[in-house]
């Protein structure tokens, strides 16, 4: 979904309109992955949090966007498979002072150990069950009917933790200048998205692709320059 007017992948608009998408996907499968199309490079790098010899991948969602859930399964599944030299992980963006209870949201699951029980069930709850989770108090609800006892809950919620790891969530969407989600930063310095990459599906290949690039910009920076 686009920042300001939250727009849909190639293959989406294509079904949506009765116009076939495949040629031009065809022709974009075909070619190389480059740079200014399939993905960016940041002119300025972006902060990470992977240990040394780690390249690290971000999947930028927001809780509330109906292609995060759609690309959720995907981005899942892709992430268990990554080599052990790679490091993935999600982050919350907040757009807008409202999108912040939801960022809380997961950094609170996270604290508590409870992503892998509880991530898919809150996309679940918003697109499956029609429940909105855009407040502390409707969040809070959702939380104790979950079983985590909401004292604890809120405690966490309004913990200096999990606000610290909001503000860096905002702090780090902005670093990779991000228009829209769901979104993927590889290592600080690339970033690609199912509108960047054409479809969703296709930029877990423009990862993969710039992973490979990572790994070879490491390689080169470890050599020793000869006299």
């Amino acid at each position: 979904m686009q920042r300001r007017e939250f727009s849909i992948s190639a293959v989406t608009l294509a079904a949506a309109t009765g116009v076939s998408a495949l040629p031009a996907l065809a022709q974009a499968q075909a070619r190389p992955f480059q740079n200014g199309s399939d993905y960016l490079t940041l002119d300025k790098p972006a902060p990470t949090e992977a240990p040394a010899g780690q390249v690290e991948v971000v999947e930028f969602f927001w809780y509330s966007c109906p292609h995060c859930n759609m690309f959720e399964p995907a981005f899942d599944a892709w992430s268990k498979k990554l080599p052990k030299d790679v490091s993935a992980r999600r982050v919350p963006i907040a757009f807008r002072p409202d999108f912040e209870p939801q960022q809380r949201l997961y950094y609170v699951l996270e604290s508590l150990g409870k992503v892998d029980e509880l991530h898919k069930k809150v996309f679940n709850t918003i697109h499956l069950e029609k429940q909105l989770l855009n407040t502390a108090d409707q969040i809070t609800a959702w939380a104790e009917k979950q079983g985590i006892p909401k004292a604890k809950f809120l405690e966490m919620y309004n913990s200096f933790s999990v606000s610290t790891k909001a503000r860096k969530a905002t702090q780090l969407q902005d670093a990779y200048a991000l228009d829209g989600v769901p979104a993927l930063g590889i290592n600080g310095r690339y970033f690609t998205s199912g509108t960047q990459a054409k479809t969703l599906e296709r930029s877990l290949q423009v990862a993969d692709y710039l992973i490979g690039q990572s790994r070879q910009t490491a390689g080169s920076a470890a050599k020793p320059v000869k006299s």
